[in-house]
């Protein structure tokens, strides 16, 4: 990961852009940078994954600035296509400044990327910034007193300067004076409805490619494995094509970690490299605000699955070397969770896949971006690679919905033949990874919030937070929390994540699915 700030009011004072280029101090550690060019302050704090220290930012041409965080695929074959252009770096990035004066604005929608980038035109004081069409990579902009547009990968980053805060629309960019929508992943024209031995031969071919696009790293690379379908198959595919053994991570409780039995189970398979973190109630309760001051948000399930993964992650960038961490995200917003089991018909069931896709920057992604970020680690997501999603987003949804007694079926059936997993993990039934952490770990926050807030507060929460109310201890303790960095900001996060609560078996309070009456064997 690396940090993003840039602002156009050139009048802001340098202490003042200082304090907010400083909490970008973690997704950057290797080298930082501001700039000062005639109508913006440019800002850019580096991790080294690809190119040497050539490939520090931003780069510059003909009067053109360029920072970018992400990750540009198959840039050395687009590299090959600028003979005219003398490149310093081995970065990916450098791409964008041949790419944008050859293409315009048409670039964004050719990128195949993550993706945050801003780029200046000191010619004629002209800002351009985009973001990729998932929101894997964050970007934030506010506006100044003088009116002046501002952006920044983190929130905290605009802060000192920018009142008014808001996410980056995914899959936009800003031409100078607005927003335009250059790639909508949800926007289905037509369905492709074929045999499924087709549908899943694709599903098979493209989530590979995904992973093998994604291992293209100049930094040590690990893989997060919670032992579940995602995670596991991320894993499995990169182990096949890898010539040594990976490196998997896993976490759990100290009382009823139900991940670490099954994540070893693949890593034993595989052969990875395998180690486990054990967490305890303190660490949770101890970790609990500094991560939702990383999160950035006060959503319930995303704060419950972001305790475990922040100090799973913590320990590798404490005992390790690794730089980049593969993740399995996604996977759910696009084959279903075990709550869309009770979608009422197929166009239910892809227009909630719609909503979670377009909504996922605000709650898995970002979960996954923070708490590696924060770590200074760089996040890769393979179920995210743009041509997966865009095929998987246009399966005919009765082919997706759960009518084979197994949720996620394509995906499943798309590796029974590969015998790169055990059958009882390819077929292991979806668990909530807060709740595969050990159920306990859900239970102590609950315990510990239910000691701090009384019934008074949780009775006057809706005058104290009328934008999405918490409605919980729990979910008032989080608001609190956040509340204390970013007062007035609730809005920064869409509502709370939980099924959809006009389906009939979804009628839930907690966004947990082991409230679900088809939970099952997950949590087992």
């Amino acid at each position: 990961m690396c940090g993003i700030l840039v602002t156009t009011d050139e009048t802001i004072q340098d202490d003042v852009f200082q304090a907010g280029f400083a909490k970008l101090d973690r997704r950057g550690p290797d080298a930082k940078r501001i700039y000062k060019v005639d109508g913006a302050i440019l800002g850019f704090a580096r991790l080294t994954i690809m190119g040497d220290e050539k490939g520090m930012q931003p780069f510059e041409y003909k009067g053109k600035y360029a920072l970018c965080n992400g990750e540009i695929y198959g840039f050395r074959k687009l590299k090959k296509e600028f003979t005219g252009f003398e490149f310093i770096s081995n970065s990916d990035c450098e791409l964008l400044l041949p790419m944008f004066e050859k293409y315009g604005f048409d670039m964004f929608r050719m990128l195949d990327a993550e993706y945050a980038c801003v780029l200046y035109d000191v010619n004629t004081k002209t800002v351009i910034a985009a973001r990729d069409p998932i929101g894997i990579r964050p970007l934030f902009y506010g506006y100044t007193e003088r009116g002046k547009i501002s952006f920044g990968s983190n929130v905290k980053s605009l802060q000192p300067f920018c009142k008014k805060i808001k996410p980056f629309p995914v899959g936009h960019y800003y031409d100078g004076e607005k927003f335009v929508c250059y790639r909508d992943m949800t926007d289905v024209q037509t369905f492709d409805r074929k045999p499924i031995d087709e549908i899943t031969k694709q599903i098979h071919d493209k989530l590979i490619a995904g992973v093998l696009k994604r291992m293209d790293s100049d930094a040590p690379v690990g893989y997060l494995l919670s032992g579940g379908l995602d995670s596991s198959l991320v894993c499995a595919i990169a182990q096949k094509y890898s010539n040594k053994p990976i490196r998997t991570f896993a976490i759990g409780m100290d009382q009823d970690a139900i991940d670490l039995k099954y994540a070893k189970k693949v890593a034993e398979y595989i052969g990875s490299q395998h180690t486990e973190v054990i967490i305890t109630k303190q660490d949770v309760i101890e970790a609990l605000p500094k991560v939702i001051q990383t999160l950035e948000s006060w959503d319930t399930t995303t704060i419950r699955a972001s305790v475990g993964m922040y100090l799973l992650c913590a320990y590798i960038r404490k005992h390790t070397d690794i730089k980049v961490l593969f993740t399995g995200e996604i996977s759910d917003e696009l084959f279903g969770y075990k709550y869309t089991d009770f979608a009422p018909d197929a166009y239910s069931f892809q227009e909630e896949s719609k909503k979670r896709i377009r909504e996922i920057h605000m709650y898995d992604v970002l979960r996954a971006d923070r708490c590696i970020s924060d770590n200074s680690l760089e996040s890769r997501v393979p179920f995210g690679d743009l041509d997966f999603v865009d095929y998987v987003m246009k399966i005919h949804p009765e082919q997706k919905m759960n009518k084979y007694g197994m949720g996620k079926y394509l995906l499943r059936k798309a590796f029974s033949q590969d015998c790169i997993l055990p059958e009882e993990i390819l077929y292991r039934d979806k668990a909530a990874f807060s709740d595969a952490v050990g159920h306990s770990l859900v239970d102590i926050l609950k315990e510990y919030a239910h000691e701090l807030i009384t019934d008074e507060e949780l009775s006057q929460a809706k005058d104290q937070y009328p934008y999405c109310s918490p409605y919980t201890y729990e979910s008032l303790l989080y608001r609190n929390l956040f509340s204390k960095q970013f007062m007035g900001m609730d809005d920064l996060i869409l509502d709370y994540w939980l099924p959809n609560q006009t389906w009939k078996g979804c009628q839930v309070d907690d966004p947990s699915a082991r409230y679900l009456s088809n939970y099952g064997k997950s949590g087992e």
